[in-house]
């Protein structure tokens, strides 16, 4: 800890005092076993937490369905979220529905998409390769993601479309918790899948497949992670989620401070109690380095980040909208809603923006633009005639029912 952090913390110290003061001190903070939950679980175990008057109880979930159903009945009071899913929930897309915030970004990049040992073998080692397996071949292969409405749903979906495979006619999907990913690939119930770290690393460690792309190969600086919460948390509790927001934070910006810092945070997570695998299969993509299981090595210039100098972390109106335009295109949604009103409700800008300004960390703009892998910009300024732009999509279908 820099002589300057703790003199922020020491400032900061007046948010826990008076009518600013946490209103619920102990806090049930769900997580699943992966390497992007760092910033949780740095915030909770190492010190962040408590100069702003708040416990933290991290609490591991098997399941994104599992973390979900709890958040929404109390049982947690804030979580590590996919992006899509707090989406999907405040939208009431097949399953249950309530009214959601996020209160910031805990990461981006850093997932990726692996397919099994059988298909290396046969020679379908390239995005082209697997395009004449799938459409000249005939085969049906079957892909896991983890959860309907997630980020990696999406980025499955859209990169699959970018190599001309549509995935909803084209392949089978299935939901899979991240943590059983590499062992549905050795049975060979699963020909691939798409989930966060460790697992990607996991499976080529243990020869089980390997990695074809990564998330930031679709999109670069992408949303992944957010710390999410009910709507009804925020108002009841709002000192609370400001003072979370804050300890999380300031987790985030220790986590990508060093190289020191990245590497003693590998260490951390991969314990038995949080993530539960080898360091091996944790710390060199955690650090940029990446294998992919066929003989290629190389640096990542868009790895997992946590902070960035709070250019991760904010919530961007149109990284919302994005997600938003995404269950337009595939069916989830049978209309166009209102998608800037819908991302203003959901994400807790005001909650963002006192936490940032007081830990000196700049507010980018509200919008922000990207190129992704089929050479479409994203800016968020038409969002429903981005959703109807691409030739492969499923905007006529009926909303695919999901039950989880």
């Amino acid at each position: 800890m820099t002589d300057s952090q703790n003199t922020t913390r020491a400032d900061n110290l007046a948010w826990v005092a008076g009518s600013d003061a946490p209103e619920k001190c102990m806090l049930n903070l769900g997580f699943m076993p992966l390497t992007d939950s760092a910033s949780l679980i740095v915030a909770a175990t190492q010190g962040f937490a408590q100069p702003y008057g708040l416990t933290l109880n991290l609490q591991r979930q098997s399941s994104w369905a599992s973390l979900r159903d709890k958040l929404l009945c109390g049982e947690l009071d804030a979580a590590q979220a996919l992006y899509g899913q707090v989406y999907g929930i405040e939208l009431g897309i097949g399953g249950p529905s309530a009214e959601m915030a996020i209160l910031m970004g805990l990461c981006q990049n850093g997932q990726a998409i692996n397919l099994s040992e059988p298909l290396k073998r046969v020679g379908v080692t390239s995005s082209e390769a697997l395009g004449r397996h799938v459409r000249h071949d005939g085969a049906r292969l079957t892909f896991a993601q983890t959860f309907p409405t997630g980020t990696h749903a999406m980025w499955l979906n859209y990169w699959l479309a970018a190599q001309g495979i549509h995935p909803l006619r084209d392949v089978d999907t299935v939901v899979v918790p991240p943590s059983q990913m590499v062992a549905h690939l050795k049975a060979a119930r699963i020909d691939g899948f798409c989930a966060g770290g460790p697992w990607g690393a996991l499976a080529v460690e243990q020869g089980q497949g390997f990695t074809l792309a990564t998330s930031q190969m679709i999109w670069p600086d992408h949303p992944e992670k957010v710390l999410g919460v009910t709507r009804e948390f925020v108002e009841r509790y709002p000192n609370t989620a400001r003072a979370l927001t804050m300890a999380v934070l300031e987790a985030s910006r220790f986590i990508d401070g060093s190289l020191e810092n990245r590497r003693s945070t590998a260490q951390l997570i991969s314990g038995s109690d949080y993530v539960d695998v080898p360091l091996s299969a944790v710390e060199p993509r955690f650090l940029g380095h990446y294998q992919d299981g066929l003989g290629n090595a190389w640096e990542d210039r868009h790895p997992l980040r946590f902070h960035g100098d709070g250019q991760v972390n904010m919530p961007y109106l149109s990284d919302g909208i994005w997600f938003m335009t995404q269950f337009r295109r595939w069916g989830l949604l049978r209309d166009d809603p209102d998608y800037l009103a819908v991302a203003q409700r959901v994400q807790r800008l005001d909650i963002y923006r006192q936490a940032a300004e007081a830990l000196g960390i700049e507010v980018p703009p509200l919008m922000r633009s990207a190129t992704l892998i089929d050479g479409r910009t994203w800016d968020g300024s038409d969002p429903a005639g981005y959703a109807r732009s691409f030739p492969i999509h499923a905007l006529a279908g009926n909303a695919r029912a999901i039950a989880l």
